[in-house]
């Protein structure tokens, strides 16, 4: 009877070992499947990551291919050139307007990338590329880059010059300020100023040389080899000197581009859609912008060498008869003016007036001159205002002038400018007239010039609230149009190389 009871019991201990074995078996089990599965999945992600990043990198590559191709391609153009390589439709190289797909790297590639490019818009420096990369392994997984690049204008600084260069008590710049002299800046400047020189002997006061860009305004800058004080005061954004040499050289064959597209289809002078040419009768033109879209043009018979002012103007038949007063319709042309296009006059140029939805590049430029830094043409502002009618990008004036851009000595006494100024051998600025005092000029736009720059001189002949001056305007504002970055005025130089202005993965 016992030995029945335990022979029962044993195979009850067995049963139940067994359900235990099977239990913690099918736990195992699941442990390990869980285990296993997450295993797989993290290869999976790891290889899917892998891929991922490789597509990525793929597409990289093939942005910077560009960049080099198009460096290679368009560093040494001229304005002609450039434009004939945007509007051949072909900007790879390969006669075929198809995405460009390359395989990467060379040898044993991974993969590939395609480059699609969205060239700029007419008088636009920007150009798109779009590189969509993808491995072998996984072809359907594609990452997209999209970048931007941009090619500098002469239009991007609030001011730029070949030269030393000094800005006085009472102007207050709101852009960048760069110069390949020296900096002496006794106002406010809102952005960043620099110049290629780590110090220079300033030319207005004897003494040792002083840093590249400095001040006087209250406390005087040390001496280097000092440490650079920080002047927000004077420098809101700060200043770096030396930086790199913006070069000059090389507007002569961009005034040929100029001129070429402005006399396009003409005979002499006249205006076509794309442009206006106007030859060297005489000592210029006069130019009067409308907002109607008009534009009126006078010939110039002669004017005052000292103030730059108009003393007569030429009848439009070019006979010997000339008048005096504007409002004689014998010396009256108008024309419309031609959307992102040119007016380009072979001799000096006055100007004046407003726009209104349009965008124009106003050239003054004897392209027969071999000495444009002494001979060359001019352009005069100051009989009235040159006005936008809106800040929204819409206008658009760019003013060039082989030689100088000069306010006039009878210049408004509070003065206007909605423009980009670029003497390209001379100065932008007012002569010297002794006792003669006006109160504020305001330029909105860019200036870029060859030689120093200046609207008034020192000296005590005309209070300016807490400080004087020697001749011209008390107060000089200088605005920046962020516009210009991305829309230069028709047909603006350049400067030589596209960099990338903006990133993104899409």
């Amino acid at each position: 009877m016992i030995e029945k009871k335990y022979e029962k019991n044993k195979k009850e201990h067995r049963g139940s070992a067994l359900a235990y074995a099977l239990i913690i078996m099918f736990a195992v089990s699941i442990i390990l499947v869980s285990i296993l599965q997450f295993v797989s999945s993290q290869m999976k992600y790891s290889i899917h990551k892998t891929n991922k990043e490789q597509s990525f990198q793929l597409a990289e590559a093939g942005i910077y291919f560009y960049r080099w191709y198009l460096a290679h391609e368009t560093s040494a153009l001229s304005s002609k050139q450039l434009n004939d390589f945007w509007s051949s439709g072909d900007t790879m190289g390969t006669d075929s307007e198809e995405p460009y797909i390359v395989d990467f790297p060379q040898g044993n590639p991974i993969g590939r990338y395609q480059i699609e490019v969205i060239p700029p818009e007419p008088n636009s420096t920007i150009v798109t590329v779009k590189s969509t990369g993808w491995t072998y392994k996984n072809p359907n997984l594609k990452r997209i880059v999209q970048v931007r690049f941009r090619k500098p204008s002469w239009s991007e600084y609030a001011v730029i010059t070949d030269s030393d260069i000094r800005f006085g008590e009472g102007t207050t710049i709101n852009g960048k300020i760069h110069s390949n002299g020296g900096i002496r800046f006794d106002g406010v400047a809102l952005n960043l100023i620099t110049s290629l020189k780590e110090t220079y002997d300033d030319p207005d006061h004897s003494g040792d040389p002083e840093f590249g860009v400095h001040t006087h305004n209250g406390t005087d800058d040390p001496l280097p080899p000092a440490a650079v004080p920080v002047r927000n005061d004077v420098f809101v954004a700060g200043r770096q000197f030396p930086v790199t040499e913006v070069s000059f050289t090389g507007f002569s064959e961009d005034n040929d581009f100029m001129k070429e597209q402005a006399a396009e289809g003409l005979g002499g002078d006249g205006c076509t859609s794309n442009g206006c040419y106007f030859d060297d009768y005489r000592e210029g033109r006069e130019i009067i912008l409308k907002d109607n879209g008009t534009f009126e043009m006078r010939i110039v018979r002669t004017f005052d060498l000292n103030s730059f002012s108009v003393i007569t103007y030429q009848r439009l038949d070019k006979a010997n008869k000339t008048c005096s007063l504007r409002s004689d319709s014998r010396c009256v042309e108008t024309y419309n003016i031609p959307d992102d296009g040119i007016i380009f006059v072979e001799n000096n140029v006055w100007i004046e007036g407003d726009i209104s939805d349009k965008k124009i590049t106003i050239v003054a430029s004897d392209n027969s001159e071999l000495n444009p830094a002494s001979n060359g043409k001019s352009i005069y502002i100051g009989n009235d205002n040159l006005n936008y009618s809106s800040y929204n990008g819409e206008d658009i004036i760019g003013l060039v002038a082989q030689k100088d851009i000069t306010v006039i000595q009878d210049s408004l006494s509070t003065l206007n400018i909605d423009a980009s100024l670029l003497a390209q051998n001379g100065r932008v600025g007012r002569s010297y007239y002794s006792g003669v005092c006006k109160n504020s000029i305001t330029v909105n736009g860019s200036i870029a010039t060859k030689l120093r720059y200046g609207f008034a001189y020192t000296g005590s002949t005309c209070s300016c609230s807490g400080y004087s001056v020697g001749s011209g305007y008390c107060a000089r504002n200088l605005n920046f149009d962020n516009d210009l970055l991305y829309y230069p005025p028709p047909y603006f130089p350049t400067g030589d190389a596209y960099a990338i202005d903006l990133w993104e993965e899409i």
